[in-house]
């Protein structure tokens, strides 16, 4: 099961629209709908929002198990905006894992690294 796989099922189990995911991401659904076909690979920066959408930590985004659980709660998520009301445009990574040993082993050092920039 890939990415885009996961992406669907929890998508599903949050009873989340592709628009809506796509809008708590500052994206166009179009970009949001090609990940979940595979199409295109998602860019690193939006690794750890996807994780925080759908509640879970990020290798359950890569890993097989169905073992995660989600809720349907828009309120853990923030949109940031800039002075002027656009969404901010950041630079990131494309990163396409298919081993799920690496997925863990990135995951776990995202998930630090995350932890050490929101100090």
């Amino acid at each position: 099961m890939g990415v885009g796989t996961n992406l669907k099922r929890l998508r599903s189990k949050t009873k989340f629209s592709q628009q809506q995911i796509a809008d708590m991401l500052g994206l166009d659904r179009n970009t949001y709908t090609n990940w979940e076909n595979e199409i295109t690979d998602i860019k690193s920066q939006y690794i750890p929002k996807l994780a925080e959408i759908f509640q879970v930590k990020i290798q359950d985004l890569f890993e097989d198990g169905q073992k995660s659980t989600v809720s349907n709660s828009q309120d853990n998520f923030e949109m940031h905006d800039n002075s002027i009301g656009q969404k901010d445009f950041q630079q990131g990574i494309i990163i396409n894992i298919t081993d799920s040993e690496a997925a863990r082993v990135i995951s776990s050092q995202l998930e630090e690294l995350i932890k050490i920039l929101k100090r």
